[in-house]
């Protein structure tokens, strides 16, 4: 399926958006009109008065009208479709943002139907939590073993043995061994 992008050209939008402007009812004779004036009277060297006039012939349903003046500006080039998109913006801005490249360049453009382009990560390293968890223990054992080595109080040894009962049991054989060797000290 084709995917819009900020970089197509409006001329390219403009033959995709066609076929749903020609059949989207909104459109009706008054906005029609309207977008036609802006064009003739803005940027007469997109739609001269001539043209302007044969646009606005009233013997000529809408549609058909409107898929003439489509055609003509896709032939006029990049400009004038970007102005016939700015004209339709700025009177009928409920048909220009429920056109189907603007849903798409919508959609493309949106981080919560795309999370996997828009999410930053940083990475101090790539080991992930189970590692720092495991380094953050090691550092408090090692602060705790230090701060009780230094008290040679019995009481902190006790301290020290209890701490060892919800640790692992290679952990506890390291906290208790130390805690028998600071009481023989």
């Amino acid at each position: 399926h084709y995917l819009l992008t900020w970089t197509d050209s409006f001329r390219e939008q403009l033959t995709e958006d066609s076929a749903f402007l020609k059949a989207d009812r909104r459109l009706d004779t008054e906005l029609v009109d309207k977008v036609i004036l802006q064009l003739n009277r803005i940027y007469p060297q997109v739609l001269t008065d001539k043209e302007a006039t044969r646009f606005r012939n009233l013997d000529v349903p809408t549609s058909v009208r409107l898929g003439e003046l489509l055609t003509h500006l896709r032939g006029k080039g990049e400009e004038a479709c970007k102005e016939f998109y700015r004209a339709l913006h700025l009177h009928v801005e409920e048909v220009y943002y429920s056109l189907p490249t603007r849903l798409r360049l919508r959609d493309s453009l949106d981080p919560l139907k795309h999370p996997q382009a828009y999410q930053q990560r940083y990475v101090l390293n790539d080991r992930g939590p189970v590692f720092f968890l495991g380094c953050f223990g090691f550092a408090l054992g090692m602060a705790l073993l230090y701060y009780y080595s230094e008290s040679k109080v019995t009481g902190g040894s006790r301290a020290l043995g209890m701490a060892a009962l919800g640790l692992k049991k290679k952990a506890q054989e390291v906290l208790i061994w130390y805690n028998k060797g600071s009481l023989m000290m």
